[in-house]
Parts: structure tokens; sequence; C-alpha cells
């Protein structure tokens, strides 16, 4: 009974021991490498400077006569786009990609 638990006493402490090498291990690659193993890309960093949605929405619906809906179409677009046309309506040719964008009915999202 006594050497039963000696050897399940000795069995825990080896398999805590194990398990604790393979944190140090793993939190090691994590510091090399940048990312964990077994996962082959490292977080997406844009490259590009994003500009700030909000003010950008401001300026382009600040005509509108629905301007939180005008906000809210504006704020997807631009997120998805990383530009917004200057001007209130229009100079869809500064942002090809926010002119590109269009509903399920096939109609502009953008405003």
């Amino acid at each position: 009974m006594a050497s039963s638990r000696a050897l399940l006493t000795s069995l825990l402490i080896s398999a805590l021991l194990l398990s604790s090498n393979a944190v140090d291990a793993a939190a090691s690659t994590v510091a090399e490498t940048g990312f964990a193993k077994g996962i082959n890309k490292p977080a997406r960093r844009s490259l590009l400077a994003t500009i700030d949605c909000g003010a950008a929405c401001g300026g382009r619906c600040s005509a509108s006569s629905r301007p939180n809906l005008c906000k809210r179409a504006c704020g997807s677009c631009c997120a998805r786009c990383n530009c917004v046309p200057s001007g209130t309506s229009g100079n869809y040719q500064q942002c090809p990609c926010y002119a590109s964008l269009t509903t399920h009915g096939g109609k502009k999202k953008c405003p």
C-alpha cells in the first residue's frame, strides 16, 4: 500500500514536471518566432496608414437628408476600402473601391 502511494506520487510529480516543461517550450516558441507552434501565420498588420473613417464620413454625409444612414453606409465602405471620396457627393474616381461596392440589389452601397 505504501509503495503504491509512493509510485502514484512519483508519477504525478513527473507528469507535472513534464507539463510545465511543455508550457515553457511553447512559450519560448511564441517568444522566438512571434506565433505559436502549428500556426504558420503571424498577426496581420497593415502597411498602409488607415484613415479616420468617422471624420471622413462626417464630412461626406454633412449635407445628407438622412445623416445616420449615410454615416453607417459610408463607414462600412470606408472600413473595407480605407478611402472616402472628397465632397458630399460624386468624386468616385478618387476611390474606385468605394465606387464599386454594391448592394444585393445591384445599387451603389456607398453614398
